[in-house]
């Protein structure tokens, strides 16, 4: 059985990270989604615990404070985080933890879990990425300004991460995100204790 994993997933808005890790996890029933906090009021049918922790602003920033979070930002007025004891309590032998975190929430872990394995998802291409963020129907044309605006900078990050999946086509994408997992399952300091164990059942020469 191999150790926990860490498995961090970033993408600009409209590549599809949502869905792809949402599927991923359909799929694969030893990984589970990391539930981050929040100082969002919960939307209609969000359950604490499940959806998001939910905190109050002072109880957040208190426990921000004492050093609790492997990552934060403030979102639009409102804070958003992971909590370190969440994740260690998640990465349990043979299971993989998975967080849907930004670039810079990505470097924060990275920087406390540098055996975090991460992945950075992208469109096939700038117009696919523009037809798939004006094509919602549901967002004005500056809020999909700023969304183009934000897309382009966070994709200049995607250097610093382990793997790069291009969701063109999304059954292919998640195969590939799914190849991933497989891969860093079966990395040799990973089965260390599995390995060791066969070769200490070994017959006397």
């Amino acid at each position: 059985m191999h150790e926990g994993i860490l498995f961090i997933v970033s993408a600009p808005s409209g590549a599809g990270k949502t869905s792809l890790v949402k599927a991923l996890l359909e799929r694969d029933p030893h990984l589970a989604l990391s539930v981050s906090a929040t100082t969002r009021p919960p939307r209609s049918g969000e359950r604490d615990g499940v959806h998001y922790h939910f905190r109050d602003l002072p109880t957040l920033r208190a426990e921000i404070a004492a050093g609790a979070f492997l990552e934060y930002a403030e979102v639009y007025g409102n804070l958003y985080g992971t909590r370190e004891a969440d994740v260690r309590l998640g990465l349990r032998p043979g299971r993989g933890l998975i967080l849907e975190i930004d670039w810079q929430g990505a470097r924060q872990v990275r920087a406390r879990f540098p055996q975090a394995v991460s992945v950075f998802i992208l469109p096939p291409s700038w117009a696919e990425l523009e037809r798939r963020l004006c094509g919602r129907g549901t967002d004005s044309e500056a809020v999909i300004a700023r969304r183009l605006a934000e897309a382009r900078a966070d994709m200049a990050h995607w250097r610093e991460y382990d793997y790069v999946v291009i969701n063109d086509r999304f059954n292919a994408a998640l195969a590939d995100l799914a190849a991933i997992v497989a891969a860093e399952r079966l990395r040799a300091a990973r089965r260390r204790g599995q390995v060791e164990q066969l070769f200490a059942d070994l017959p006397p020469v």
